[in-house]
């Protein structure tokens, strides 16, 4: 999959660096779907708070991932990284030595967005680094990030039964201190950085109907995997009545088939395009969820979870191999909105599950709506892809070259 020519180009080890460095503040960003249950049970949450804990820290980072875009775009993404490393600290102190009620948890699982907000940090660090052609794949490779999801959510439940749930984000604080270190060390900024925009640059930005494109299709490919990898833990030990365990280790099965996919995506994005395969990964999505909604026996749920996960990781690289071809000038600032609407994305499907289950005692009526969702989602990438081929992309959502990219350049 890495050919000679990619890894002739670009940056080795900032790439390494940027992947690691997701990886750990994903990890820390997922500590309370992890620990999902265990809080439940100590705080006696009902199901429409439960699903509004593990849901706040995806609010936090779609909020901060603004934040974070903006400063990338002014200071360089390795300080901005630095700075997130540093404020990441914050929320797992106060987790290890202050939270003890449900509104404290609230408040530290709000500041747990710093570390979902590197988002807008890693991509734009590499991005800049690669040429169009392999931005799917530098993409992706940086999503693998998201196994620390998977990690997480499959180690806490364990970790917090031996040693208490208090002490898990005491023992998150030793990943996030080693990565300070190493992303000092080894990260460093392309020297092909645009200027920085001004503050009119991003309001501009919010005027583009392209930005809220791809703040809607990642928001479906991106809040559908991350509230799925938070809530899962959830859904298992309510709708099938597993241990915490045993829910933790199926979820876990499940973020890795989204994680490890999510190069693929990039991949298969570079090499037959963005929008055919996002086309095929929404219809998948659509459909599978359409099933899940009927309530199958554990081991079919399973399988079909694994499949959603997968399309989901899938989509979130093809997305990105499609922004840096729409928005080569303005990467910094776009990632920032994109990645917010992802994590509001996050926050609502958490929600919505739990407030469907609050209301009605079935997970059903939520799994229908996200798969309508994903059938509208392919009615709105045709019409972006009608007006992007042969101006920003080539057929189908392939990486522009020659007289298209002369094209594409003027009109930017």
């Amino acid at each position: 999959m890495i050919s000679r020519d990619f890894r002739q180009v670009g940056h080795s080890p900032t790439l390494l660096t940027a992947t690691l460095y997701f990886g750990v503040t994903t990890t820390v960003w997922l500590l309370f779907g992890g620990l999902a249950s265990t809080l439940g049970d100590e705080f006696s949450l009902t199901n429409l708070e439960l699903g509004l804990l593990v849901a706040v820290p995806s609010l936090g980072g779609a909020l901060l991932r603004l934040v974070l875009g903006v400063l990338t775009d002014r200071i360089g993404a390795r300080r901005t990284g630095l700075l997130s490393l540093i404020f990441t600290v914050v929320p797992l102190l106060l987790g290890w030595q202050w939270a003890d009620s449900f509104n404290r948890l609230l408040v530290v699982g709000l500041f747990l967005g710093v570390a979902g907000a590197s988002f807008a940090v890693a991509l734009p660090l590499v991005s800049r680094w690669y040429p169009a052609r392999h931005q799917g794949l530098a993409m992706g490779i940086v999503g693998l990030g998201y196994i620390g999801s998977a990690v997480i959510i499959g180690v806490a439940p364990y970790f917090a039964s031996s040693f208490g749930w208090h002490a898990v984000f005491g023992a998150a604080l030793v990943p996030v201190l080693v990565m300070l270190v190493l992303f000092f060390l080894f990260a460093k900024d392309s020297s092909n950085q645009p200027a920085p925009k001004k503050f009119s640059d991003y309001v501009a930005m919010l005027k583009e109907i392209d930005t809220w494109r791809f703040c809607f299709f990642y928001g479906v490919t991106f809040g559908g995997f991350i509230g799925l990898a938070s809530y899962l833990s959830i859904y298992f030990v309510n709708q099938y009545g597993l241990s915490r365990g045993s829910a933790g280790a199926c979820s876990t099965l499940c973020i890795l088939a989204g994680s490890l996919l999510r190069p693929v995506g990039g991949y298969l994005a570079d090499r037959i395009g963005g929008i055919s395969l996002l086309t095929v990964i929404y219809a998948g999505v659509g459909l599978l969820t359409l099933d899940l909604a009927t309530t199958a026996p554990l081991a079919w749920t399973l399988i079909l979870c694994v499949a959603i996960m997968a399309m989901l990781g899938l989509g979130n690289g093809a997305v990105f191999q499609l922004v840096p071809q729409r928005f080569s000038k303005e990467i910094g600032v776009v990632t920032g909105i994109i990645g917010a609407a992802g994590g509001v994305g996050g926050f609502l499907l958490p929600t919505l599950l739990g407030s469907v289950r609050h209301l009605t005692g079935s997970f059903s009526g939520g799994f229908l709506l996200l798969s309508l969702i994903a059938f509208v989602s392919i009615g709105v990438l045709v019409s972006a892809g009608h007006c992007w081929e042969g101006v920003y992309v080539a057929k189908g959502g392939l990486a522009q070259s020659g007289q298209l990219k002369a094209a594409s350049e003027q009109q930017s």
